[in-house]
């Protein structure tokens, strides 16, 4: 199979950009690096820099770095070609070092309501998400950066922040943390994004009605929620079948007695939403 992507592109991809499509932010900038908790491997204290003028990232932890196919290799155990092959099958955020201005520049929400959008309906309609069960979660939102304005899927996390996603990106406001749906039940989901959790309602809608579901918007949130983890009777985990969510999910096995994997549920997909796609498609 050919690549129309060159390989000079490929690596001119934007790491920082491809992290966010991935769920992982920074936890701290500066006018030169980004630091991240490592999308490798589960850690507490972020170690993993990457340089916003030179676009390469290096895990200190691993003592591994290089460019953006460097990444994807090691994230999805494959060859430099399929991960080529894998940039070029998603959207692309190229590299330039404007990109990140010294000065902060925040998202601004200008609008929150009701989904209407045709593009974010048909959005929905491809992840085959119902319109309706949406409606009851997410929210239409409209948002600016640097002097822009887009359009996009929201859910609110606790903090009043919002996950936004649209056919073309995926990013977040200030403050990130956790997105919380509880009702008093004894047992405790624990899921990665908004699409696992709203095809969860699709999929299993009973084992969604009688949990306490946290989303996690991303997988650096996991430590501020171990204390919340000790307070369940049972916890299922449902993280992505990727490296990343396999590491996160071993160690949580590893400290939780009441913790429970249940991925599976969708042992031969990425995720939740990828299980319904394919059953929806084949139906």
């Amino acid at each position: 199979m050919e690549t129309s992507l060159s390989w000079e592109r490929a690596r001119n991809v934007c790491i920082v950009k491809t992290l966010a499509k991935l769920g992982h932010f920074p936890t701290r900038k500066s006018e030169k690096e980004a630091w991240f908790l490592s999308p490798l491997r589960s850690e507490t204290q972020a170690s993993f820099s990457v340089s916003l003028s030179k676009n390469l990232w290096y895990d200190f932890g691993m003592g591994k770095g290089g460019s953006v196919i460097d990444l994807i290799m090691v994230l999805n155990n494959c060859s430099a070609y399929e991960a080529v092959m894998s940039i070029e099958d998603s959207t692309q955020f190229f590299f330039s070092p404007e990109d990140f201005p010294k000065k902060n520049n925040p998202h601004h929400i200008r609008e929150v309501k009701p989904i209407s959008h045709p593009a974010l309906v048909q959005y929905l309609h491809s992840r085959k998400i119902p319109l309706d069960l949406a409606q009851n979660y997410c929210r239409e939102v409209w948002h600016s950066m640097n002097s822009k304005t887009y359009f996009s899927l929201g859910l609110q996390n606790d903090a009043d922040g919002w996950e936004l996603r649209n056919k073309y990106f995926k990013c977040s406001t200030s403050p990130k943390t956790i997105s919380s749906f509880k009702k008093g039940f004894s047992r405790l989901l624990i899921l990665e994004g908004m699409f696992d959790f709203l095809s969860l309602n699709v999929l299993d809608k009973e084992l969604f009605c009688s949990s306490d579901i946290i989303v996690l918007n991303s997988l650096s949130n996991i430590r501020s929620i171990e204390n919340v983890i000790a307070s369940y009777a049972e916890v299922m985990l449902l993280l992505d079948n990727d490296p990343a969510g396999r590491t996160a999910a071993e160690e949580l096995l590893t400290l939780f007695s009441n913790t429970t994997d249940g991925s599976d549920l969708y042992k031969d997909f990425k995720d939740l939403n990828s299980m319904l796609s394919y059953e929806r498609k084949e139906s």
